[in-house]
């Protein structure tokens, strides 16, 4: 979310409620800006018939600096039994074990001290 206010502080008011502002800027502007955000954590649908979100081919997987892993591309997140748990085409997976939202990151690793080499 910090990207997604730095970038479009019009649109995105994180001390607001509703902190999303869809009349703040253009379509095209806020889907790049949603397109940056390396977590999924948000996604939009486009009503005006512009194309939607196409993940990159192949898969991009970025080992962030004492934090998770963003993972972009066309992924199937599954469990142990095969099951889907999540597809999606942005996540950030845990590294540091301590994620109580496993396999996603909730950003424990900031808390329990978590570095990489």
């Amino acid at each position: 979310m910090r990207d997604c206010v730095h970038n479009l502080p019009q649109v995105f008011k994180a001390d607001e409620r509703p902190w999303i502002v869809v009349d703040g800027a253009a379509a095209d502007a806020i889907a790049a800006t949603i397109e940056r955000c390396p977590t999924g954590a948000l996604h939009y649908r486009r009503l005006d018939g512009a194309p939607q979100e196409q993940p990159p081919a192949p898969t991009n997987i970025d080992p962030r600096p004492n934090g998770p892993l963003f993972l972009h591309g066309r992924l199937q997140i599954v469990n142990d039994e095969g099951e889907l748990v999540r597809g999606d085409t942005r996540v950030a997976l845990c590294r540091c074990g301590g994620s109580a939202n496993k396999p996603f990151c909730d950003g424990t690793h900031r808390r329990n001290g978590f570095t990489t080499t």
